[in-house]
């Protein structure tokens, strides 16, 4: 770019904004003290909150984005202090406060909603007191406290709060632990609520019903939220301006609309373009991915911080670190970071290997042989005396090299039937399992050596299932020697091919799992999965904690490792984008029953089950927008314990057609699809027929408004042929 620079976004008037603003933060600069020296890990951070107005904060985990927040609220770790720059919410300096007013100003107005709403509740203590000590910490009387405390809980759609009330922690689901934290964060009418991912752990439905919570409540309380997400889709929808961090440095911000439709920054370019997106698949392309990581928090660099990374970088971007540049968008002003913003959005995409052609036989009109299958698959557990039957008569088959994705809302069965095939649970009498058309024994402890290595796991948690105290190179020795017959230098040639084949570099083999970043970690865990050459491995949520760059090269990686070694997947997500992309086949649970099951391009693009459709609506779409009308489901999921009769879906179906969905199970209806060569079969459960249902879908995309699902009928028509 010719000319000198634009001029840079003008300093925050602090005296003028302090009254307009729920938060403005200027110039903020914060350190850690580590091995004796300060590292700074924000660096001149300056943004505002405008009253009633919703900002988001985007960036790769360590960017600095939680800090902002801890900073916000002077809850920074002992080792951290603000070195630079002014915080000021609803028009008092943070910094300032005595310990009595940093009290208040916590107390009335600001609030705080986590990402783990388990760990931010108190196990040991009800709903009740907890919700109550909200406003009793504001100085209302006991009683009116827990009158206060029901009416929240209400306003959070809780549906019956006097039970909730006496319940603890453990005994709600994650969307309810959420709903309650919001609630007691709402206690206060705060001026400003700060949500830090507090939908990561959340299903789709639960994730939809929390966030239009938040802009219902929003809208009728006037609070200003700053949300921090590595979800640029939540964001998308959420907020109306967002900055996106990079190392502790703000590269970008405006208009979210603005900021998403043409970014100026080629950081912001790339984590849009980590996204899978519609009609994107392994099969026809990788997910493009940032190259490199983050600087080591206080790293002394020259120049741009994103050049090291940066497909656009030039002598330039090395030599003079760039001013924020401020440039005229549609819905205001955008600012960056970068002395070639104007051509951010022509970024190269990262070199990627061209894909193989499949070879198995898939596209020849002969489907490769099963691996693995599954006939009348159940399983009854006894609570308190009663039975709770988690999955029930479910039959699936997973084919070689195949992926086969398991989707519903959580308590919905994928986790229990994936433990049953892995035979870390026992089924019911009479289910069938088979690996390679032989009988699979029940439990994990009568399989032989062959059949355990045969089927292996990788959890959403590499935390919870790595050793911290072993090194990288012990975890997938130990592994490779329980799990193959190989000994001394054979274990160690074959640690190196296994590595180079997650992509994990050979300088992390002597570090233990607490030095390396999620990615890395979870590479670790992949590895060990593939350690005896599995046929099957069960993924469960790999990539729901990981950051949008991180997750692309992980999903590159899994379709990597497919192609070259026709393992098969059954992977488990509430992120349907990220199951449509590495999917070949989907099925749909709910209540423990399989209500739709059939090639992932017919399962996604219809007709489907009215609770695919449901899930569907509930993903929020980064970009074009779908024209699927929002449907919302009414109450939540029943109890297995007393599932519905009929249908189980009825009692929240927004199709349902009457008396024959509460008295008769629906038989799976089916439909071949494919060509000639290689038919495929679509199967979903519903009374409806198939041709009813591709109408009524086709016609809902072309509503804008929403659909809820309160369990009434669906149409005249439906209902005369019902009688």
């Amino acid at each position: 770019m010719n000319g000198p620079p634009p001029a840079s976004f003008p300093a925050f008037d602090v005296s003028k904004s302090d009254r307009m603003d729920a938060l403005s933060v200027v110039g903020l600069t914060v350190t850690y003290r580590m091995r004796g020296r300060d590292r700074e890990v924000l660096q001149d951070v300056s943004f505002r909150v405008r009253r009633g107005e919703a900002y988001g904060l985007v960036g790769e985990s360590g960017c600095g984005k939680s800090t902002v927040a801890m900073a916000a609220l002077r809850y920074l770790p002992r080792n951290g202090k603000v070195k630079a720059g002014k915080i000021i919410i609803a028009g008092q300096d943070v910094q300032k406060l005595d310990a009595d007013a940093l009290r208040t100003m916590r107390a009335n107005a600001i609030s705080m909603v986590y990402q783990d709403p388990g760990r931010a509740l108190n196990p040991s203590l009800t709903i009740a007191r907890q919700v109550t000590e909200a406003f009793e910490a504001a100085g209302v009387p006991r009683d009116e406290a827990v009158r206060r405390a029901v009416e929240i809980l209400q306003r959070v759609r809780i549906a019956a709060p006097e039970r909730v009330m006496g319940s603890y922690p453990h005994q709600l689901s994650g969307g309810m632990q959420q709903r309650v934290v919001i609630a007691m964060a709402l206690a206060s009418n705060p001026a400003l609520l700060i949500l830090d991912e507090p939908t990561t752990g959340l299903d789709a439905t639960v994730e939809a019903e929390v966030l239009d919570l938040v802009a219902q409540l929003r809208k009728e309380l006037g609070t200003a939220v700053l949300f921090i997400s590595h979800n640029l889709a939540v964001i998308g929808r959420m907020c109306e301006r967002v900055g996106v961090l990079y190392a502790g440095k703000l590269v970008e911000e405006g208009a979210t609309q603005d900021v998403f439709a043409r970014p100026r920054h080629p950081y912001t370019v790339g984590l849009l373009r980590c996204l899978p997106s519609a009609g994107r698949s392994k099969d026809t392309e990788r997910l493009d991915t940032i190259a490199g990581h983050l600087p080591l928090p206080g790293s002394v660099t020259q120049g741009c911080i994103y050049a090291d990374r940066c497909r656009l970088a030039d002598d330039r971007c090395r030599r003079e670190a760039p001013p924020p540049y401020r440039v005229s968008a549609a819905h205001g002003d955008q600012m960056s970071r970068c002395h070639y913003h104007e051509r951010a959005i022509e970024l190269p995409r990262a070199a990627a290997d061209t894909l193989p052609q499949d070879d198995d036989g898939l596209r020849d009109g002969e489907r490769p042989a099963l691996v693995l299958r599954a006939e009348k698959l159940s399983k009854t557990f006894h609570v308190s005396g009663a039975p709770l039957r988690a999955v029930d008569d479910v039959s699936i088959d997973l084919a070689s090299g195949e992926t086969l994705g398991l989707v519903g809302e959580s308590g919905s069965g994928k986790t229990t039937l994936a433990k049953l095939m892995l035979g870390l649970l026992t089924p019911d009498a009479g289910s069938v399992l088979e690996l390679d058309g032989t009988p699979l024994a029940a439990r994990v402890t009568r399989r032989n050596d062959e059949q355990v290595k045969s089927l292996q796991i990788v959890f959403q948690n590499p935390d919870s299932a790595l050793n911290r105290a072993h090194s990288v190179r012990r975890l997938i020795g130990r592994a490779l020697s329980r799990l193959t017959a190989l000994r001394g230098a054979a274990i160690d040639e074959r640690l190196a091919t296994l590595t180079a084949a997650v992509r994990l570099p050979e300088r992390y083999l002597g570090s233990r799992t607490r030095q390396l970043s999620g990615g890395l970690k979870q590479r670790v865990a992949i590895a060990r999965a593939f350690a005896g050459e599995p046929r099957v491995v069960v993924c469960d949520e790999p990539t729901s904690a990981l950051d949008v760059s991180v997750q692309a090269a992980i999903l590159n990686l899994l379709a990597d490792l497919q192609r070259e070694r026709g393992v098969s997947y059954v992977f488990i997500s509430h992120d349907l984008h990220v199951v449509r992309y590495l999917s070949d086949r989907i099925a749909v649970l709910y209540l423990g029953r399989l209500l739709e099951i059939g090639p992932a391009a017919a399962v996604f693009g219809g007709p489907h089950h009215p609770y695919t459709e449901a899930l569907l609506s509930s993903v929020p779409t980064l970009g074009a927008h779908d024209s699927r009308a929002r449907i919302r489901l009414s109450g939540d999921l029943p109890s297995a314990a007393s599932p519905p009769s009929g249908c189980v879906f009825h009692t929240r179906c927004p199709r349902k057609l009457g008396a024959i969905c509460e008295q008769q199970d629906p038989p799976f209806l089916e439909a071949n699809i494919g060509s000639a060569g290689q038919p495929s079969v679509h199967r979903i459960r519903c009374h409806i027929p198939f041709d009813e249902l591709r109408a009524l879908q086709s016609a809902s995309r072309d509503n804008t408004g929403e659909a809820s699902g309160n369990g009434s009928e669906n149409t005249p028509e439906n209902a005369a042929r019902n009688e």
